[in-house]
């Protein structure tokens, strides 16, 4: 075309396929190389691409949204076609990073939201790496598409990468730009060092006068400085910031489906990703409508959860159409931090802050691509659960084995949920407010742009802090043995739109699963008939006589009543057969001791399921539908109680362990094993993995007073 250097590509994300979406390198035939190979002169693409930009007067600008013969119906008042009074079950994930996340865009990740909704619908994606002329050396796909997601890029370095990958600004030829782009792997590191890892001095406590610790000690107003071709207050990159965030927007409002047929629902979101010395403190901010702030608030300006809460509270108001909730997640990695009972300028929590908690995240991310956060059961009764051991990291924060584990240690108990729970039911007795009564949900934070992809098999690694495959083809496993394909969130809602996924969020009608797509239901109630599993109305009679995961029990009908709780699960079709249902309670005891019990309900644990490990198929018997109702008989109405349910496949291989088996690699003569397949041979690492589903729990409080 004469230019002095090969044109591989051009990025005109404006023009649209013939599906009416975007085109990108992978979407639409756009390959100038491809133009070349089928005969086309270079005048006539030069005139071609010329031409793009013109348009007469009369010509109409297409308008990327909603098709006009759908009207736009609020989402309170619309009336889907699958809509049931009784709910229906929707598969979705809402922890996606696409390339405006600095760590999946210094990993070669280049996939847009659009892309990225398009995959969770069902198209084929071509993900990274990529040869010279843009080529996707991998495809991936889901075997069944999304009924929802999120994008949830980190909003920390919107701006910052918008600036280093735009030549558009000055700032591009900075030299923390030109170090970004001649060394991503490095800049990965020493952008989130000095944007989302630096501690906040603040509001770490170092005096025991309250006074002292609120004085700012890291930026104005104890911000986090921004690097310094952001400008002055970081304005430069504040403004640039709103580029990549409206088109996450207008990719959301794109993809929604906003027909009758409600086949698809996108929430607009983003990450929070505060990580004071790689302590993960990162929440997902996930709104219920396109009604948002111009700007999402990040940790350099609002470096605490707390004041996070306070400016969505202040930016999105309700009477305006806007609402939101924060996810917390991994915190198997906040070395002690996520769940701590002080507040920001380290006094015990109080009911103010509490209830700003309660309010701001009803839900917790139990599992991800970085591991569960359910249990550790190195103390107690959690010590006699070996279900605790799924997916377990060895160590306690971001770093992970980063820098031979300096900054680092073992994974502590108050970091998971079950744990976290019970605080809150301690917390509750002393302040009357509980700050921990999560519901549970699963995603897979994907750093390739992939939602969902969340199966064992074919599993392509994740990005992020996993494995990179930036510029090759990983030579061993597709990421670090400890990582996983990660899970997913099901929400229980009468219909597939906006309002309705949101509102269950927020009452906690939800559950987790670890990647497989069965369908759970759980009821607590004081009224439940024993037999309820051998009706055939088990939803509407559980919930005439019952409230539903993620609720609260009323007040109890009698002094010698007891609550039962019904469980009832279906086998994923294209999952494993189901071996047991287990009800998880915990509750702190008339001495103020934290305690729990592991019961199980239905099924059996010695099935005698298990895997042929030289060919991965599974062995024994399982079951294609489980169901149980259990009375509490050891119940104390003065104490208060949680409970809630896991639903265990038989055992099946693991992502790794498939993979070892497809390269050929026996550990019978370790010596002989190459060394980037060392792990198939990791003793500590298990070959096989039970799938499962986690429901949110039900809680009981004795009556005030």
């Amino acid at each position: 075309l004469g230019f002095k250097q090969n044109v591989q590509y051009a990025h005109l994300p404006l023009l649209l396929g013939e599906d009416r979406t975007k085109l990108s390198k992978r979407h639409g035939d756009n390959s100038v190389t491809r133009f070349k190979n089928e005969g086309y002169l270079p005048e006539a693409i030069v005139n071609f691409l010329a031409l793009l930009g013109c348009r007469t007067s009369q010509d109409p600008i297409p308008q990327p949204t909603t098709p006009p013969d759908v009207p736009d119906v609020a989402d309170a008042q619309r009336v889907c076609n699958d809509h049931n009074p009784l709910k229906n079950p929707y598969f979705g994930d809402l922890h996606v990073h696409t390339v405006y996340s600095l760590d999946a865009n210094t990993q070669g990740t280049i996939i847009s939201p659009d892309e990225s909704y398009r995959f969770a619908k069902g198209a084929s994606l071509g993900i990274q790496p990529y040869t010279e002329d843009g080529e996707p050396l991998r495809y991936a796909q889901l075997s069944r598409p999304l009924d929802f997601a999120a994008v949830t890029d980190h909003a920390e370095l919107f701006g910052e990468v918008e600036i280093c990958t735009n030549p558009e600004y000055l700032e591009y030829n900075a030299p923390e730009c030109i170090f970004y782009r001649e060394q991503p792997a490095n800049a990965f590191l020493f952008f989130n060092l000095f944007a989302v890892g630096l501690p906040d001095l603040s509001q770490t406590p170092v005096s025991p006068f309250p006074g002292v610790n609120a004085v700012p000690l890291i930026g104005a107003d104890g911000t986090i400085p921004r690097l310094p071709y952001c400008g002055l207050f970081g304005a430069t990159c504040l403004e640039a910031a709103k580029t990549p965030w409206q088109d996450i927007r207008q990719a959301a409002e794109d993809f929604y489906d906003r027909s009758s047929d409600c086949a698809f629902t996108t929430f607009v979101g983003y990450e929070w990703t505060g990580a004071p010395v790689s302590n993960n403190l990162h929440r997902n901010v996930i709104f219920r409508s396109a009604v948002v702030p111009e700007l999402p608030p990040a940790f350099q300006e609002f470096p605490e959860p707390e004041l996070l809460w306070q400016e969505l509270d202040r930016l999105c108001q309700p009477d305006e159409g806007c609402d939101y909730l924060t996810i917390p997640h991994n915190s198997n990695l906040s070395a002690g931090l996520m769940f701590r009972t002080v507040d920001k300028d380290g006094e015990d929590y109080g009911p103010e802050v509490a209830q700003a908690r309660q309010d701001a995240e009803p839900l917790a991310e139990i599992y991800q691509h970085k591991g569960q956060s359910e249990c550790l059961g190195t103390e107690g009764a959690g010590l006699a659960d070996e279900l605790c051991s799924f997916e377990l990291l060895p160590y306690n924060n971001l770093t992970g084995d980063r820098f031979g584990g300096l900054n680092t240690g073992p994974p502590v108990e108050q970091d998971f949920l079950r744990e976290a729970l019970k605080e809150g039911l301690r917390l509750e007795g002393e302040i009357g407010v509980n700050p921990f009564q999560y519901g549970l949900i699963a995603s897979t934070d994907t750093h390739l742009g992939t939602p969902g992809l969340a199966a064992e098999a074919d599993y392509p690694g994740h990005g992020g802090a996993g494995a990179a495959a930036t510029d090759e083809l990983p030579p061993g496993l597709t990421d670090l043995i400890e990582y996983s394909p990660g899970g997913l969130a099901v929400v229980w809602a009468e219909q597939n739109t906006r309002d309705a996924l949101f509102a269950a969020l927020e009452r906690r009608e939800v559950y987790a699963t670890s990647g497989n797509r069965p369908v759970v239901r759980s009821y607590g109630g004081w009224a439940l008939p024993a037999n309820l599993c051998q009706q055939a109305d088990f939803a509407a009679t559980g919930s005439a006589a019952g409230v539903p995961m993620g609720a609260l029990l009323p007040a109890a009908t009698g002094p010698d009543a007891r609550p039962r709780f019904a469980v009832a699960a279906q086998a994923d079709p294209a999952g494993g057969a189901l071996q047991r249902i287990q009800i998880i309670k915990g509750w702190v005891d008339a001495t103020g001791e934290k305690q729990e019990q592991v019961i199980d309900i239905a099924g059996d644990a010695d099935n005698g399921a298990s895997v042929d490990l030289a060919t991965c198929q599974p062995r024994g018997t399982g079951a294609a539908r489980l169901c149980g109702v259990w009375e509490d008989s050891g119940f104390d109405p003065t104490q208060r109680s949680f409970y809630y349910a896991r639903v265990v496949e038989n055992p099946s291989c693991r992502w790794s362990t498939r993979q070892c088996l497809a390269a050929g690699i026996s550990c019978e003569n370790p010596e002989e094993v190459p060394e980037e397949f060392a792990d198939c041979c990791n003793a500590d690492y298990p070959k096989t993995i039970q799938e499962r589903a986690w429901t949110s729990p039900i809680w009981y409080s004795p009556p005030a007073g």
